[in-house]
Parts: structure tokens; C-alpha cells; sequence
């Protein structure tokens, strides 16, 4: 019986926990990402040194952590909540899509940079979003794809090569097919 007691105890001390988690953390009124919920808009898009005429769109909040942490871009995001997916019959939800063409329309993106996933739903987002957001005149950019850093061409999957190959870097020369 005590150890009921004790499984009782830390499953009350979790839903409290998970309380006060939903009570302190919101998503952010601009992008979307996660902040406090004392903290709107959110510390990416309230810096003043960001880049503010570069945007980039991720599905999911947490994708804006992982870009974040590579220091490789300083422009502020867009979470766009999602993919599409017509063969589960899942379109759009919430209001993000409007959100962010009411941001494009502002004129103030220079580029977009459409860091969805490789998979066939987030590449047809990404096609999606490329058709609407080319009407505006902003350049699209995605994040070029490749071969895994410390991996090798023969672990590599045939789709990650083939755009490894076709988004391909050059060295030397200025060659333009």
C-alpha cells in the first residue's frame, strides 16, 4: 500500500507541475513560437538585432529551438503549425496560414526561408506555400539538403543523395547550367 500511496503522490505532483507549465508558457502573438506567457511578443521577435526582413517558416515551435541553436540564422520565424497532408484528409488549421500572408503583405521580407521537413507532406507544403508566397515578390529559399555530416555517400538514402548531388556546391568557377 505504500507504494500506491507514493505512485499517488508523484502522479498529483505531475498534474500540478503540468498545471503550472500551462499557466506559465504560451505561444508567442507574432511567430507563434514558444514564451512565456508573460512574454509577448516573444525574445526573438522583440530583438532589435534580428534581421527582420528575413523570414523563416517551420512547421512545429519547437523546430525554431533547433534552428536557433546552430547560430547559423538571424532573422525571425513563423511557425507555420503544421503540414498538409491531402491523403490523410488534413488541410489547414487555426489561422496560420492567414496570419502569415497578413506578415508578407506588410512588405517588409526581402526572403523566405521555408525550413520544412524532407518528407512528401512537408515538401508539398513547402510547394503550397512556394506558389502563394511567389505573388508577392519575396525571394524563397530553402535549406539545402544533403549528405550528414560524418556519414558517407554509401549510408546515405537514395533521395538524400539525389539532392545532395542536384543542390551541389561549387568549389571553383562560377558554372550556371
Amino acid at each position: 500500500k505504500l507504494v500506491s500511496e507514493t505512485k499517488e503522490n508523484l502522479l498529483e505532483e505531475l498534474v500540478r507541475i503540468l498545471d503550472d507549465v500551462k499557466n506559465l508558457v504560451s505561444l508567442c502573438e507574432v511567430c507563434g513560437g514558444i514564451t512565456l506567457a508573460t512574454k509577448q511578443p516573444c525574445s526573438i521577435c522583440s530583438d532589435s538585432t534580428r534581421k527582420f526582413d528575413l523570414l523563416c517558416v517551420v512547421e512545429e515551435p519547437q523546430d525554431i529551438f533547433l534552428i536557433e541553436n546552430t547560430g547559423a540564422f538571424n532573422g525571425v520565424y513563423h511557425v507555420f503549425g503544421g503540414k498538409l497532408s491531402p491523403m490523410r484528409g488534413e488541410g489547414l488549421s487555426d489561422g496560420r496560414l492567414e496570419k502569415l500572408m497578413a506578415r508578407l503583405k506588410s512588405g517588409k521580407y526581402k526572403e523566405v526561408l521555408l525550413a520544412m521537413n524532407t518528407d512528401v507532406e512537408s515538401d508539398a507544403t513547402a510547394q503550397f506555400l512556394t506558389g502563394i508566397i511567389e505573388k508577392e515578390g519575396i525571394v524563397i529559399s530553402r535549406p539545402a539538403m544533403g549528405i550528414p555530416a560524418g556519414s558517407g555517400i554509401a549510408y546515405t538514402d537514395s533521395v538524400t543523395l539525389a539532392n545532395a548531388l542536384r543542390l551541389r556546391q561549387y568549389v571553383r568557377g562560377n558554372f550556371k547550367e
